[in-house]
């Protein structure tokens, strides 16, 4: 009976050390990841301080939202939304889904506010130069004459009430690659935040949201990139939380030939990718729709007209980072800002 009651007694304590195992498991909170790629780069998305549960819940829904804005805004995509937009230029108005409506009336927006320097029409000069694959060449001079005419937010026409989106002229073609991830961000970042989630990180190819607070409970140190093409180390740190960050800069992606570099960040104007002294712009804003617009067309401006643009835009920083390794740095980060690489200069 002895030998029986401690069977019984093991048998017990081993069920109890095994449910509180399950129970710590199930209960504990942790960081949780996950890890796609669509619109065309490497997403992750990071829960943090969350239960495993709640996780393995909600990172299936975020996967999903990323794969409908890819499948709605794809350039690449024969079947999506932005592709039956531009098949049918200069033919028929396109009704269209409330998401690619909002991204396409927002980015006329920026177009109007940067003066045409942010442009979706842009399409045919993006096609025709191809930065980034591996059939990327550069255009004669004539090939970009005869694009330029396409390149005209002012010909796209939008109908609010029918939902509908109007290109003018046969062979225009839009582009969202310049907003749609951030976009993606911002709907991600409100649907984790409906759904109880606190603390986290959006990456989308390098646009970052960043919600809340750390795993240590702090301000988020977000690294911006060295613009130095042999370098894979920040240059500087910021501290935020509910904020987020998008870089544009001439490293991301470019084309050289015959000794000269040709980046992807294409003025709509010249056709030719823009010409200016600046290394990268990043911006810093409450929507990662407004970084994604602003940091390309702000770079377009340049350092005087651009750093000028953003002190008029209420909520919305910047750091310009110039050819000849200067950093300048907007009012709103400057107890935030940590440089990290001492060949770089803060001009004050």
């Amino acid at each position: 009976m002895k030998k029986n009651g401690k069977i019984l007694f093991l048998i017990t304590t081993l069920i109890l050390l095994t449910a509180l195992i399950v129970s710590n498991t199930v209960f504990k909170k942790g960081t949780y990841s996950q890890t796609n790629y669509y619109l065309d780069t490497v997403n992750e998305v990071s829960l943090i301080n969350i239960r495993k549960k709640q996780a393995d819940k909600l990172l299936p829904e975020v996967d999903k939202i990323i794969l409908d804005i890819n499948n709605e805004m794809s350039l690449q995509l024969p079947g999506s939304e932005l592709s039956k937009i531009n098949k049918n230029a200069g033919i028929k108005a396109v009704k269209v889904s409330d998401d690619i409506f909002n991204v396409i009336e927002k980015s006329v927006y920026y177009s109007k506010l940067t003066n045409g320097e942010f442009d979706i029409a842009v399409g045919p000069l993006t096609s025709l130069w191809n930065i980034g694959n591996k059939n990327a060449r550069v255009p004669s001079e004539s090939e970009i004459k005869n694009v330029l005419p396409l390149v005209n937010y002012k010909n796209i026409v939008l109908n609010k009430a029918e939902r509908t989106v109007y290109l003018k002229e046969k062979g225009m073609k839009l582009d969202l690659g310049g907003i749609a991830k951030g976009f993606c961000a911002d709907k991600i970042a409100s649907y984790l935040k409906n759904n109880g989630v606190k603390d986290a990180i959006i990456n989308l190819g390098g646009n970052i949201y960043v919600l809340g607070k750390n795993d240590r409970n702090k301000d988020f140190s977000v690294g911006i990139q060295d613009p130095a093409k042999d370098s894979s180390s920040p240059m500087a740190n910021i501290k935020v939380s509910n904020k987020s960050i998008v870089t544009s800069g001439i490293y991301e992606r470019y084309l050289e030939k015959d000794g000269k570099i040709y980046h992807h960040m294409l003025n709509p104007k010249t056709g030719y990718p823009f010409d200016n002294n600046l290394n990268s712009v990043t911006i810093v804003s409450d929507k990662s729709i407004d970084g994604d617009a602003l940091s390309t067309s702000i770079y377009g401006l340049g350092l005087k007209e651009g750093f000028e643009k953003i002190k008029s835009i209420k909520g919305v920083d910047a750091i310009f980072i110039t050819k000849d390794s200067k950093v300048y740095i907007t009012d709103g980060l400057k107890n935030n800002f940590e440089l990290l690489n001492n060949k770089y200069h803060l001009v004050n």
